[in-house]
């Protein structure tokens, strides 16, 4: 089977990556830190606001069952595109909404689909397309986040565990 990756940011990594990972075709997610200018950096740093990444999540998938396009409209539906470094709770950079791309075909799927998306809102989309640049695996403690503790997505369940409530 060859698959393919795709990068997204939308908001803290918990949540998008749990709902990514429940997709069929979906083979693989990691969270991590992408676009910034500091190699491997940690999760205090990222938050510092002081790299330049953004909390992404990289989806493994395999192209014969789920096409990009199918990841790019669940992206979208898993966040809200028009706020700017912000997602609910979380505000800072790294929570900005972005799409990286790995290829000129992801390129134009990205921009027609955001083309695509804005009809559905009245506010500009947010949403930066950047070229991958290159991922950085976040610490293991993040990766399956809210699987680990039962939640499968959510902000309700996501601030339970937060707040250890």
């Amino acid at each position: 089977m060859a698959t393919e990756k795709a990068t997204f940011g939308a908001g803290c990594f918990w949540k998008p990556e749990a709902e990514f990972k429940r997709m069929p075709g979906v083979v693989g997610t990691q969270v991590g830190y992408e676009g910034g200018h500091v190699d491997n950096p940690t999760y205090e740093q990222v938050c510092s606001g002081t790299t330049g990444h953004a909390e992404v999540v990289q989806v493994e998938f395999d192209p014969e069952v789920i096409s990009y396009d199918e990841l790019l409209n669940a992206f979208w539906d898993m966040h809200d595109p028009t706020q700017v470094n912000r997602q609910g709770p979380d505000f800072g950079e790294q929570y900005r909404t972005v799409i990286f791309y790995n290829d000129a075909d992801q390129e134009a799927a990205a921009k027609a689909s955001k083309e695509r998306i804005q009809e559905r809102y009245k506010k500009a989309i947010a949403t930066l397309i950047e070229p991958a640049t290159g991922f950085w695996r976040a610490e293991e403690y993040h990766q399956c986040y809210l699987e680990k503790r039962g939640q499968q997505g959510g902000l309700a369940g996501m601030m339970r565990s937060v707040l250890g409530s």
